[in-house]
């Protein structure tokens, strides 16, 4: 081999050196950051007809699709049970544990040993002020109750709006990296650096919605959920959805009163089982139009059982049939065709109010015209013997079968409870699933160890061809002196 050729062959071989030193201290400097994929320097022997050496042929980026596949599923089972868990524990905290302080089963206990108390005594005005404040803590329990549903139901379709935007605007984002990607392979120009940014930008969606990537031939990928709605293939796909400013008991997407997904102007199935199943945006939707509107129908429907047990037909025999009971929707009489949200309009007649001047007629009627005898206890252990009373519940929300007041109350709260429970364990799986996933994707990246290794081979390399082109120095010089 000529001085020449040894002297090409060694420069070649610096300048391969020297971009793999550079590669290995961005691998090293990014062994942590979500998105990098490792870098190696391909290299190719020299071109036919030269002495040798090696030549540059590109960065190659390495990545596990399938494990990445895998996570980013996981990312969005997870977020789903997230979302879900922490709806249901917000539930369970309002309605309270059976027996502590607060819980709307206290709230019952309350108000049926306070007319016990006052069946004893009926004559005690004080007795008879406690019932009527039990009553009120126990109607406010419900009617706060329902406000927190709806507006849990508000902060879920505020919630998919938010989503919806973030999903459009990360689609165009990877729509604008794909069309990089293709230029830069095109121009033989390195596309590391646009591939980590396009895979944190589908990891930043990854737990909205499921995904499922194909990549192109050029380097382009079309990103599809896993139920199978195109989201980008050449060019993004517009998902819309129109918030509402407010969400009463009774508006329902299947009643006209919200909104769903539409996709390019269409609509779209929204529901936990469409196209778009399976993340945080099945999560708000699965809180808005069915969680939520369940825990509303039994509240109500156990308001609704409240009301017509103590209402005209039921012990207090003052009554007429079109009059307010106990309990009333709003101060007026019920009306069976007007049930939803009952439970935030439910409250205690103005006749027996705390402070009214008149709870005498929680102990002579609603209807009496006169007070009677003040030791008459009859009516109030009629008012606390309705509460036990097993009857068939009037509303198809609650099953029908005879269960008391009571009954109804506890199967309430520990219906809420289970519930929690379940989510709470499903969340604690995926979460444990899900950091599986993800260490097994951060072993396959950037191994720290192994870089350094790999910089002492490079230092090691780059003294040879040092040492050689030294070698041809000292060469060429005598040769220059002969």
């Amino acid at each position: 081999m000529s001085l020449t050729g040894a002297l090409y062959n060694a420069f070649s071989g610096l300048q391969a050196n020297s971009r793999a030193a550079s590669l290995v201290s961005t691998n090293i400097s990014n062994a942590t950051t979500e998105g990098y994929g490792r870098r190696e320097l391909a290299l190719t022997p020299g071109a036919v007809g030269t002495t040798g050496g090696v030549r540059i042929a590109g960065v190659i980026r390495h990545s596990d699709p399938i494990i990445i596949a895998d996570r980013r599923v996981s990312d969005a089972s997870l977020a789903f049970s997230s979302d879900m868990y922490a709806h249901s524990k917000r539930l369970e905290s309002l309605v309270g544990e059976t027996g502590t302080p607060g819980s709307l089963a206290e709230r019952v206990t309350a108000f049926e040993n306070a007319l016990i108390s006052a069946a004893t005594n009926p004559a005690s005005t004080q007795r008879l002020e406690n019932i009527s404040t039990a009553a009120t803590s126990l109607t406010r329990s419900l009617n706060d109750l329902s406000e927190e549903i709806q507006l849990s139901r508000q902060a879920a379709d505020t919630s998919i709006g938010k989503q919806v935007a973030t999903l459009n605007e990360a689609l165009g984002r990877i729509d604008d990296l794909n069309g990089n990607i293709i230029k830069a392979s095109a121009t033989g120009s390195d596309s590391a650096t646009l591939l980590d940014e396009r895979q944190r930008v589908l990891d930043s969606i990854s737990d909205i919605v499921p995904l499922r990537v194909i990549e192109r031939e050029r380097g382009d990928i079309a990103v599809f959920t896993t139920n199978g709605a195109m989201l980008l293939d050449g060019s993004p796909l517009v998902i819309g959805f129109e918030t509402v400013t407010s969400i009463g008991a009774g508006m329902t997407m299947a009643a006209g009163n919200l909104n769903g997904l539409t996709v390019n102007g269409l609509s779209v199935n929204s529901s936990s089982t469409g196209m778009f199943s399976g993340g945080s945006l099945a999560a708000q939707f699965a809180i808005r139009d069915d969680a939520a509107v369940d825990s509303q129908a039994e509240l109500d429907a156990i308001a609704r059982d409240l009301i017509e047990r103590l209402g005209p037909g039921g012990p207090d025999t003052t009554l007429g049939a079109a009059d307010p009971g106990l309990f009333t929707d709003s101060g007026a009489a019920f009306d069976p065709l007007n049930e939803d949200g009952l439970a935030a309009r439910i409250e205690l007649n103005s006749l027996v109010a705390p402070d009214s001047g008149s709870v005498w007629r929680l102990r002579d009627g609603l209807g009496a015209a006169t007070q009677g005898e003040v030791g008459e206890g009859r009516l109030l252990q009629s008012i606390a013997a309705a509460l036990t009373t097993s009857t068939v519940p009037s509303s198809s929300s609650l099953p029908s079968v005879s269960r008391s007041f009571v009954n109804h109350i506890s199967e309430f709260s520990s219906s809420i409870s289970g519930t929690r429970v379940r989510a709470e364990n499903e969340h604690s799986f995926l979460s444990s699933q899900n950091t599986a996933l993800s260490e097994l994707e951060f072993s396959k990246g950037v191994d720290t160890d192994q870089e350094l290794q790999r910089l002492m081979q490079i230092e090691q390399q780059y003294s040879a061809n040092a040492k050689v082109m030294s070698v041809v120095d000292d060469l060429m010089e005598r040769l220059m002196s002969i």
